[in-house]
């Protein structure tokens, strides 16, 4: 069960335990994290317990009991968790709260552990009727990389945006937030007052995870906001842009190959419109490089850039081959680039026209390297978009960016991936952006197509041709 807050997915699987516990059955419930009962939904049970009228009960101050013979245990699961594997081998039911956290090894145990005993198992195969243990886990969405998220949400987000609810032979998932439940009773509990100083005080994306279940999609200090990806989403269909998102131009493709295990991502774009996105998550890192220059060559790209730091540095022979004869340009892009070395480095950023006295600052003045510089202006490209969409300012068009959703199938991970790409601080005083090592650190998804996109803001500098001079003949006597 997964949703946001006032949802009671807590309480009615709480109410759900309480039944088969007067049954006779044998529960955990359990935690990633849980130190002691205290922690533990041992109280939501009691409380339940006590607002239902229920008799037969006793409160070991550890355990809940039935004069049935039902009891429930409590568990921290990440600490306990080589020693659960007997513990939870014959359990009735296992309860999961805050899932979000659980881990993927702790999420290896558990389905391993969760099984009918040798007794139960021996009678299932003599032909009885025998029920099978379950898990059930209550939880609001954490991150797209969580061990459940990947394992089993991933599957069922589709119908859980069309309908709320999915099934399949291994799962089952139902989608709860507030706003299914009688506004009288929301109302009553108090959450809706804590609810509309949420609406002023969070951000889009904070809101959206703590009262609709969303994935929380920004980290702190994320550069981009996910209200800005959200305006950028066919920006050029909207009907007062139509006209200013008219491509023109050279058509830019871009790759970044996978680099320890990570996706590929590949981009098209022409003029400010984000055509294509795609990622690819199989396939070694030639193979990528081969489905991405024929995606070039099929897009009719004029440039293709791709990621030359890591494992991209040796592909420059097989993009070169995959080009001859076409009228397709490369270039090797390489974000670690800073200094005077990194692309538009003696450029002005700033011009500081508010003091006469101070320098004007030029790119290698403003940003530490490459990948700081390109993200920082697909930064202001979303920004722009959202002023220009939502707030209805006049904007350059060639200062914004719109993604075609027809052409991007996985709107949803790109937009995790954007949006959480965070600032990093640097002892220069320079915009510096975290690199994917320290990224996978912090537990933040590579951002594979993010950086594909990123990528198409290089523009190859411009060659001045030589333009002949014809001085007219003169007829001397």
């Amino acid at each position: 069960m997964v949703g946001g807050r006032g949802s009671t997915k807590s309480t009615g699987i709480a109410d759900y335990v309480i039944g088969c516990v007067r049954g006779g059955q044998l529960w955990c419930c359990a935690r990633e994290n849980q130190n002691s009962i205290e922690e533990s939904v041992h109280r939501t049970l009691l409380d339940e317990i006590g607002r239902l009228g229920l008799e037969g009960f006793d409160d070991t101050k550890t355990s809940i009991t039935h004069n049935s013979g039902g009891r429930t245990f409590y568990r921290g699961l990440a600490r306990n968790i080589t020693s659960l594997k007997s513990t939870l081998s014959g359990v009735d039911g296992l309860w999961i709260e805050e899932g979000e956290d659980i881990s993927d090894n702790t999420l290896r145990v558990l389905t391993a552990s969760v099984r009918l005993n040798a007794t139960d198992a021996e009678r299932k195969l003599a032909g009885e009727d025998v029920k099978m243990p379950e898990i059930i886990i209550t939880m609001n969405r954490g991150s797209r990389i969580g061990g459940i998220a990947e394992k089993w949400l991933a599957r069922a987000e589709n119908e859980l945006q069309r309908c709320g609810y999915y099934e399949d032979d291994a799962i089952m998932v139902v989608q709860m937030n507030y706003t299914d439940m009688p506004p009288s009773w929301f109302e009553a509990s108090g959450l809706e007052d804590e609810r509309l100083d949420d609406i002023k005080m969070l951000s889009q994306a904070a809101y959206d995870h703590k009262w609709a279940g969303h994935y929380l999609d920004e980290v702190a200090n994320s550069i981009i906001k996910a209200e800005w990806f959200d305006a950028a989403i066919d920006a050029h269909l909207n009907p007062r842009l139509v006209k200013a998102f008219e491509p023109h131009g050279a058509k830019f493709a871009s790759y970044d190959p996978s680099d320890g295990g990570d996706a590929k991502g590949y981009a098209l774009t022409h003029g400010s419109i984000v055509l294509k996105c795609l990622a690819k998550d199989d396939g070694e890192i030639d193979e990528g490089c081969d489905w991405a220059t024929g995606q070039a060559i099929k897009d009719q790209a004029d440039w293709f850039i791709w990621d030359g730091d890591g494992m991209g540095a040796g592909l420059r022979r097989q993009v070169s081959d995959a080009f001859a004869g076409t009228h397709i340009k490369y270039h090797m892009f390489k974000g670690s680039l800073s200094g005077s070395g990194q692309d538009n480095a003696s450029k002005i950023y700033l011009p500081l026209n508010d003091d006469k006295d101070k320098k004007p600052l030029s790119y290698a003045d403003t940003f530490l390297n490459n990948r700081a510089q390109y993200y920082w202006d697909l930064r202001e490209r979303f920004y722009m978009t959202y002023l220009a969409v939502v707030k209805k300012d006049y904007i350059d068009p060639d200062n914004m960016i719109s993604l075609n959703s027809e052409g991007i199938p996985e709107m949803k991970r790109l937009r995790s991936e954007l949006t959480r790409i965070p600032l990093k601080e640097n002892g220069k005083g320079l915009i510096q952006i975290m690199n994917k090592q320290e990224m996978k650190k912090n537990e933040i998804e590579s951002p594979n197509m993010g950086d594909a996109i990123y990528m198409t803001g290089f523009k190859p500098p411009l060659k001045k041709e030589r333009t002949k001079i014809k001085y007219p003949r003169l007829n001397i006597a």
